[in-house]
Parts: C-alpha cells; sequence; structure tokens
C-alpha cells in the first residue's frame, strides 16, 4: 500500500523533509501562503527559503490545511515551536485515526515548557509521535552530501516504516526509542550554538568553539538525563551530531545570530533583519526555566538568555563564564 505524507510547513526544513519523502512516496507539501505554494508547484523549487534547489516534481504543495492533513497517512509537522500548538490544534480534526505525527520542531513551548511532542499528545490524542533529529543542515541534505539522522519512536514497527520514508542513498535514517532525549538534544543545541556563534563574533578561535561544545554537551545531557532521556542519546546524532554541526555552520540560523550579538549588533536588530526563525533565542528562557525547576546547572544557558533577553553584551557574559569556580570535570 503506498503511504500519503503531509509536511506541515514549508520553510527550508519542511521543505527539504517533504523532498525527501517524495523520491520514496506520494507527498504534499503544506504553506500558509497560496502564492509560495502554487510557486513551488509551477517552479519546483521553494524560492522564499531555498533558492537554487530543485524539488522533486513528484512534490504537490497546497495551501489548503485540511486537503493536505485528510488524506496523510504520515504526519510531519515543521513549524516553528511558538505556533505549533495552533497549528495542530487546527489540523487535528481533519487527522485520521491512529495517524503517527512526526515532529521536526527544535523548540519549547514557551508557558507550558512542554516539549513539542507533549504539546502534540495533547491537541492530537491517540496519535502516535515521532521526532526526527540530527546534525541536517537543508541545503547540504537536499545537494545530496552524506548524511544522517535519527527517527526516535518507541513504536519499532512505526520506526521502521518512517526510517524507509526518508531515507535516500545519500541520508542514513538510524532509528532510537529516546523521543525525550531526541527532543532535548534537538532545542539546547541551538542555545549552545548562539554561544558559540558569540565566541566566534568576539574574534575568538577553535580553542573557544571545542569548549564550548563540550561543556554545552554537558548541560544538554544534564538537562535530557533530568527528563528522563538516555545518556547514549546524547552521544549520538541527535545530540553531539547535531550539537557540532550546529555550532560550526554559517547555515546555522542560530550560530548567526550569535555571531553577530558577538560583533556587537542588539538582539532587536538581528532578528528584524532575518527572515526565518532562530529556535534558540525563543527557547533560551523556557530551557532555563525548566532546567530550574529540575534543579539542573546550565551556566551558558543562563548567559546566552542573558544576552538575548535581558541586555547584557556578549562580552560580559564570555567573561562571566570564564569566571566561575574551578571544580572537577566529573560529577
Amino acid at each position: 500500500m503506498r503511504i500519503n505524507v503531509a509536511v506541515i510547513g514549508a520553510g527550508s526544513w519542511g521543505t527539504t523533509v517533504a523532498a525527501l519523502a517524495a523520491e520514496n512516496t506520494s507527498t504534499t507539501l503544506w504553506s500558509r501562503r497560496g502564492d509560495l505554494a502554487d510557486a513551488i508547484n509551477s517552479t519546483h523549487e521553494n524560492c522564499d527559503y531555498l533558492p537554487g534547489f530543485s524539488l522533486p516534481e513528484s512534490l504537490r504543495a497546497t495551501s489548503d490545511l485540511r486537503e493536505a492533513v485528510s488524506a496523510a497517512d504520515v504526519l510531519v509537522m515543521a513549524v516553528p515551536s511558538h505556533g505549533y500548538r495552533a497549528v495542530a490544534a487546527e489540523a487535528a480534526p481533519y487527522l485520521r485515526p491512529w495517524v503517527p505525527v512526526v515532529s521536526l520542531v527544535k523548540g519549547v513551548e514557551r508557558d507550558s515548557l512542554k516539549r513539542m511532542s507533549e504539546v502534540t499528545a495533547e491537541e492530537m490524542p491517540g496519535h502516535p509521535v515521532a521526532v526526527l533529529a540530527g546534525p541536517n543542515l537543508a541545503k547540504e541534505i537536499l545537494a545530496g552530501q552524506p548524511a544522517a539522522s535519527v527517527v526516535a519512536i518507541d513504536d519499532e514497527t512505526i520506526a521502521h516504516e518512517l526510517q524507509r520514508i526518508f531515507t535516500r542513498p545519500s541520508l542514513l535514517i538510524y532509528t532510537n526509542p529516546d523521543v525525550v532525549g531526541c527532543e532535548v538534544s534537538g532545542v539546547v543545541k541551538n542555545i549552545i550554538a548562539i554561544a558559540a556563534g558569540m565566541a566566534e563574533g568576539m574574534g575568538f578561535g577553535e580553542n573557544s568553539r571545542a569548549t564550548i561544545i563540550t561543556r554545552g554537551l554537558a548541560e544538554m545531557s544534564r538537562l535530557g538525563l533530568a527528563l528522563g532521556g538516555n545518556a547514549l542519546t546524547f552521544a549520538g546524532l541527535a545530540g553531539i551530531g547535531d550539537l557540532v554541526a550546529t555550532c560550526s555552520s554559517k547555515q546555522s540560523r542560530n550560530n548567526t545570530v550569535g555571531l553577530q550579538l558577538g560583533q556587537g549588533r542588539s538582539i532587536d536588530s538581528i532578528l528584524a533583519s532575518m527572515s526565518m526563525v532562530a529556535e534558540g533565542v525563543k527557547s533560551s528562557s523556557s530551557v532555563l526555566e525548566l532546567a530550574r525547576r529540575y534543579g539542573v546547572e546550565m551556566p551558558i544557558t543562563e548567559q546566552v538568555v542573558a544576552v538575548c533577553h535581558h541586555g547584557r553584551s556578549a562580552r560580559d557574559a564570555m567573561t562571566l563564564l570564564m569566571q566561575r569556580s574551578i571544580k572537577s570535570e566529573i560529577g
């Protein structure tokens, strides 16, 4: 039986995942904007977010949410975290029973501090929830460069079917039952990428980046374990793999935000100049609040929040990090 996939959200990563699925099965991409859906159908290109990259001719776009969702055997959610609940609630009445929902979203809901799998469970009860995560920069994936990713869900049968749908010759998909760990990794790595960008913007080099990545991994792991994640996840593709890619690439929106903060630009002017969401800025306060709720120490996250939301300079934040008391790395 042919599987119908619907991807909700036509940003760069949603479009990329839709293109992956379209190589293997019938796929529809939903865009809130009718003009963008029409352009994708006529030109087979998403000129707004991925100019110059050809999309499969079999991929069809629509701005009709009911049309996209009602025929779906797999629903992929690719909308930003701040709008996720509203879109999920809007889509839920059209979704047939037991259809798996795959989240691509690497954020935490601001008010509730809930991960997107938790929001999905509330707005779409009765549907299995999976997460797709890993070191997956959209343009490199579309260009066919070798990469790998993880689909996380605790149902082995669904996991293997999702693995089949998203795998292509240049992209290996692994399975992992740890939804919590993969989601926490995806959220925290964006925050750490802002810090890595700040260090680069201030003129610091590879030692500084490596230090931030390593200590950022410690923060990610501590929070993930406190929430019930598996320690092995943080050493895998969704953990250290995505963290390294996001902290090192100029394609990363979060790293770019940090770079400009380190160069002295204000957060307001940076965000005003961006057409896409930098999830780390929005999620940092929520993650810090969540960490405090669980008694988890996250000093890098704390400084990113201070810079992005409370007016602290990147240089002052880095100074405060380096003034922390010395102690054992382990324990």
